[in-house]
């Protein structure tokens, strides 16, 4: 385990033998918030090319996760692999087209195991079911993004906190992995708010916790419809937008660890921070890279610690 906390890497060893790898899969889905089914346009800050940049790659799944090997197996000839179901919704459509897909990509020479983004409130207890009577490794992933009710109403994620816990639950009782993602600085939220979200995730059984900063993303409703007052402040759909500078988020991502040190040590954190395609990126801009930041925080919990 980590000097301060679990890491991703922690929780993988305790799952495989060996180094694994994820390898991102578009399987051509939608959002139930983008094609009607709740709501139209999709949440307020979301760009998906933002963090899978080669949507447009297209293919079968087995040719997307062939394509991926092929790039890490000319430096890492023995790596093993992980398919991750990454862009949209990836339990939005028929539960029979989508075993299909699973089973194609396990069926992927060196392929051990699945990890599936999703939403709380587009998974049936006949998924969950399948997904566990599959004989390998799955990690669920929900987007929660935060706790507070209003928030997710004014970001138009159309579901509710409640329905992410019922979603932790029945999926930790059919004995898959589960992670929870949230996204610190929606706008509206205060840190007590952000805190207070990371304290109730950690009362739930999930195995892994990942974050990221808000990030303004070209051609979203965060990018349209933020407006600044005549002070300069931010504003979204009637709340302050602040977005983090790198030193408060560190402060901020301190206190998660410190709060998960103190709550649930076994909670893997997977990461703290993402980083939009320049080209897409509005605010903040910060400059690092992720491995940069997590330097940073790691010095300031050394130092705190000496």
């Amino acid at each position: 385990m980590g000097r301060f906390y679990k890491d991703y890497a922690d929780f993988l060893s305790e799952r495989f033998d060996g180094k694994m790898q994820k390898l991102t899969v578009n399987a051509g889905f939608s959002c139930p918030n983008r094609d009607g089914t709740l709501g139209r346009g999709g949440c307020a800050y979301c760009n998906n090319s933002s963090f899978s940049p080669d949507l447009a790659a297209g293919g079968s799944v087995t040719s997307q996760l062939e394509a991926g090997k092929r790039f890490f197996e000319r430096k890492y000839p023995a790596m093993r692999y992980l398919a991750y179901f990454q862009s949209y919704t990836n339990t939005h459509g028929d539960r029979g087209r989508l075993m299909d897909l699973y089973r194609e990509a396990l069926e992927v020479d060196r392929v051990e195991g699945l990890i599936i983004g999703t939403r709380p409130d587009c998974v049936s207890d006949e998924l969950l079911s399948d997904l566990a009577a599959i004989g390998k490794p799955v990690i669920m992933e929900y987007g929660a993004e935060s706790t507070h009710d209003e928030t997710l109403r004014r970001v138009n994620r159309c579901h509710t906190w409640a329905q992410t816990v019922d979603a932790v639950m029945r999926t930790s009782a059919a004995g898959l992995s589960v992670g929870l993602h949230f996204i610190m600085g929606l706008p509206g939220e205060s840190r007590a708010m952000m805190m207070e979200s990371v304290e109730r995730a950690a009362l739930l059984p999930v195995d892994t916790l990942k974050f990221h900063q808000l990030q303004v993303i070209r051609n979203t409703a965060l990018d349209r419809e933020t407006v600044a007052d005549e002070d300069g402040r931010l504003w979204f759909r009637g709340a302050e937008l602040k977005l983090f500078e790198p030193d408060e988020y560190v402060e901020l991502c301190a206190g998660i660890v410190d709060l998960l040190g103190r709550m649930n040590r076994e909670i893997a954190i997977e990461r703290f921070t993402a980083q939009a395609p320049d080209g897409l990126l509005v605010a903040p801009r910060w400059g690092l890279k992720n491995y940069q930041f997590v330097n940073l925080l790691n010095n300031r919990l050394a130092r705190r610690e000496g």
